[in-house]
């Protein structure tokens, strides 16, 4: 177990998101506005902060889904998804409001996503000795993993090092962007190398090390035991710019603009009086405010 200290760096939307589709729509505001993906992501929320009892915390939310610079680099990035619903707008304005309100730093931008919030956070804070604890579940985020890192997915119960990552991929975290280039991603409707899958592309990566050691050493494809190598060989040669623009796209930015100063993500205690009244708009219960209060009272002792 690393001796280093833990950042909790939390992808928000996807929590609020898995919130808005399985929680029942019976919850709603003092407007009668549904406010059910809040209240499961504040629960999820909840736990993690009462199960890990964090010190440093980011929750990221996205707010670029049509203006990510991933959208000027390639149109039809994300294309193929629905934007959000009109009731889930205001529902991720509360959660926000929730975050801030218990004392938690709050990333977004409008350029740059959730994805990329954590990893620049967490590029700086490795630098000044953090490890990182990468709540999400997304697969994307296996690129970032190093060696004294964790991605965590408290709804799923699941928790993966970069040794998980090796066993179900066939590839080391650092070259997951690589492998991605070639798989593509249909969840942000990026094609990859059609005819190329994940275990080809494991195999490929795995053998040359990275994707800019397989374009630049094409020749020797042929000659690997692959079925269809040749063929394979002459989609890469044909496809070589679109591998390098769908990396550009699959590889996590670490340099978005973040606090670069450890103490910005330092827990800090809850503003009580903001938390209660949003608490009120919410009409949320005693149970959940017994919660909050619960992790006030980390500070008040």
């Amino acid at each position: 177990m690393s001796t280093k200290p833990p950042v909790h760096l939390i992808d928000a939307s996807i929590y609020v998101f898995r919130a808005y589709f399985s929680v029942a729509s019976e919850f709603t505001d003092i407007e009668q506005r549904p406010v059910h993906a809040v209240f499961g992501f504040l629960n999820t929320l909840m736990t993690l902060l009462h199960d890990e009892q964090p010190g440093h915390v980011a929750v990221c939310f996205d707010e670029s889904l049509t203006t990510s610079f991933r959208n000027r680099l390639y149109p039809p990035y994300k294309a193929n998804r629905e934007l959000p619903p009109e009731d889930l707008a205001a529902q991720f304005d509360y959660c926000k409001r929730l975050c801030a309100a218990l004392g938690l730093r709050v990333l977004v931008d409008g350029e740059y996503e959730a994805d990329d919030l954590v990893g620049s956070a967490l590029h700086v804070l490795r630098a000044q000795g953090f490890r990182g604890v990468l709540v999400t579940g997304d697969k994307d985020f296996s690129q970032l993993v190093g060696e004294h890192d964790l991605i965590v997915d408290p709804t799923r119960k699941e928790k993966t090092d970069a040794a998980a990552v090796k066993r179900k991929y066939g590839i080391r975290p650092e070259q997951f962007a690589d492998y991605l280039a070639l798989t593509g991603d249909a969840v942000d409707n990026i094609p990859g190398i059609h005819g190329i899958g994940p275990k080809t592309a494991a195999t490929l990566i795995g053998h040359f090390g990275s994707l800019d050691a397989l374009l630049e050493r094409v020749e020797e494809v042929p000659f690997l035991r692959l079925r269809g190598a040749a063929q394979i060989a002459e989609k890469l040669r044909k496809g070589r710019d679109d591998a390098l623009l769908f990396r550009l796209l699959s590889r996590i930015a670490l340099d978005a603009p973040v606090p670069v100063d450890a103490a910005a993500y330092a827990c800090a205690a809850p503003d009580m009086a903001a938390l209660e009244a949003t608490l009120d708009q919410l009409r949320f219960g005693p149970l959940t405010r017994r919660r909050c209060r619960e992790w006030q009272a980390r500070f008040a002792s």
